[in-house]
């Protein structure tokens, strides 16, 4: 049987969640150059996957973070997924803006966060980790906990890792660049001639400079 993490990847190589082009790279709205470009909304549109999704995050909240009062979404990638999470584990559900509207109540949050719960963040992508931290930073200011956070997928990227240590925040994934790496290799969606280069890629993706690049 296989690993969740390697299901999943294979899944989202399969309807072009993800997509990887190592000699022809994409662009990022960020200006970093890059071999893979991923769109987990995507996952929506098919019951099989989201449903994977759902219960595996659904798991790990249950076993990592039992003591959960309420499920936060990070807009807009994560608000349906975290939406299906919280109505599984029967709890309350909020989304976090990117930034606080500009008109009515200009809310940050939307829903009913109470301060003193204890808060998972739902999120669908990580890369460096900053928009998802700043959702973070918006519920704890909201007077609440949050004991952990779960995505769909992680780049794995050193910097990453290093700004959730330093946000005190326990990151989960369904899947992530290794599995996907592993799965992509397998099903020959890649050569063993570009592992080097995905490889190298994560290790620096601010400044790696391919020969090609696809704007995105």
């Amino acid at each position: 049987m296989k690993l969740p993490e390697r299901l999943l990847a294979e899944k989202l190589l399969q309807i072009s969640a993800i997509k990887l082009q190592p000699n022809n790279p994409f662009t990022w709205a960020s200006g970093w150059n890059s071999p893979i470009y991923t769109d987990n909304r995507k996952t929506l549109s098919y019951h099989d996957i989201r449903s994977i999704i759902k219960i595996e995050m659904s798991r790990m909240i249950l076993e990592n973070f039992p003591e959960v009062d309420a499920v936060a979404g990070v807009a807009t990638g994560a608000i349906a997924m975290g939406a299906l999470v919280a109505d599984s584990l029967s709890l309350p559900y909020v989304y976090v803006r990117s930034a606080p509207k500009d008109h009515g109540l200009e809310n940050l949050i939307e829903g009913n966060l109470i301060p003193g719960q204890k808060v998972v963040v739902i999120e669908d992508l990580i890369s460096t980790g900053g928009s998802s931290l700043k959702a973070v930073e918006a519920i704890r200011k909201a007077g609440c906990e949050v004991v952990g956070m779960v995505a769909i997928f992680t780049y794995q990227f050193p910097l990453a890792i290093e700004n959730f240590e330093k946000a005190n925040v326990k990151l989960l994934t369904v899947s992530n660049y290794t599995a996907m790496l592993e799965a992509a290799l397998e099903t020959n969606y890649i050569q063993e001639s570009d592992l080097e280069t995905l490889k190298e890629w994560r290790k620096d993706p601010a400044n790696w400079t391919p020969n090609n690049k696809t704007k995105i």
